[in-house]
């Protein structure tokens, strides 16, 4: 709160006039970041209503990384949760409507939700800013040796033209596994 007063040019105990204390804030942060998201329509087609709403979800995310945790975290505030269990109702909305069971929502929900989160998560923290290159070097060194055929082999598809994202990708395997789950 002192970090918040000085950047804002305010006393820390003026914060508290506006705010209950540090986790208002985050979850208020939070909220914003959820309304970003955009929720599958009802009564559109599933998949590219869920496809929508997960690659927004990962957006999003991807735009404010600090995030990340606080989508993880349980949220204290009622708005922060309610952003959050609005996202939750839609995905299984969707789901439910387009003829899944309670028990193929539940596990396609938790399939889509962690594959947003968790991928970009992921990719996050993967992501080098500025690579130190003589630390880059050492690294490639290490990994062309012969010792490591197959990560060689992973680290030159980085540099290939692939036609999707790897987020995309798990997502096409989901949503593959969710059509063959509604199959008769």
């Amino acid at each position: 709160m002192r970090r918040l007063g000085q950047a804002l040019d305010v006393k820390a105990m003026s914060l508290y006039k506006h705010v209950a204390n540090k986790d208002a804030i985050l979850d208020g942060l939070l909220e914003q970041v959820l309304a970003e998201v955009d929720l599958p329509e009802p009564g559109g087609d599933w998949e590219p209503e869920l496809r929508r709403a997960v690659i927004s979800m990962h957006d999003a995310l991807a735009r404010h990384p600090w995030a990340c945790g606080l989508v993880m975290a349980p949220a204290s505030s009622p708005n922060a949760l309610g952003a959050r269990i609005r996202y939750i109702e839609a995905l299984l909305r969707t789901l439910r409507e387009a003829g899944f069971t309670p028990a193929q929502a539940y596990y396609g929900y938790h399939a889509l939700d962690s594959h947003a989160v968790g991928f970009t998560m992921w990719e996050l923290g993967h992501a080098v800013p500025e690579p130190d290159n003589a630390v880059v070097e050492r690294v490639m060194r290490q990994i062309e040796s012969g010792e490591y055929p197959y990560l060689l082999e992973h680290a030159r598809q980085h540099d290939a033209d692939h036609p999707q994202s790897s987020f995309e990708f798990g997502l096409d395997l989901i949503f593959g596994g969710l059509r063959r789950l509604r199959e008769p």
